[in-house]
């Protein structure tokens, strides 16, 4: 899954590498950012009959979950539309997620770390010595 993260019985990482972490996560979130805005841009601008700023201001409003600006007036334009609002949605939550995973990562793993020196509680077991048959 998440490769850059340490596992369980590894140290916690210095803050240096923590805060690398959190610096690739945000340029991710950037990137997917840029491609849905790019995205959202070129199909109200294609399929909206929108010129290219209005496109961009739809879409972005879309994005950040304000909701459209301008009404669609073709069938296609407002399919993509319908379609675009249902990513958008999506993307937030993974957006959402891609920067908090870091964070909530070193928040379990410290204590996971805390507890690691304490000794496992051994399962109780039946006594199997007392025989229930009557002889």
């Amino acid at each position: 899954m998440l490769k850059f993260l340490e596992r369980k019985y590894q140290p916690l990482a210095p803050p240096r590498i923590f805060y690398n972490r959190l610096v690739k996560c945000f340029l991710l979130t950037l990137a997917i950012i840029a491609f849905s805005l790019a995205m959202g841009t070129t199909g109200y601008h294609c399929l909206g009959d929108l010129d290219w700023l209005d496109a961009l201001l739809n879409a972005s409003m879309i994005l950040t979950g304000m909701g459209p600006v301008s009404p669609m007036t073709t069938p296609v334009g407002k399919l993509f539309s319908i379609f675009y609002c249902l990513y958008s949605g999506i993307a937030f939550i993974s957006l959402v997620a891609i920067l908090i995973a870091p964070i909530y990562h070193r928040f379990l793993h410290q204590f996971h770390l805390e507890d690691e020196g304490r000794p496992e509680p051994q399962p109780v077991r039946p006594d199997v010595s007392t025989d229930c048959t009557n002889s």
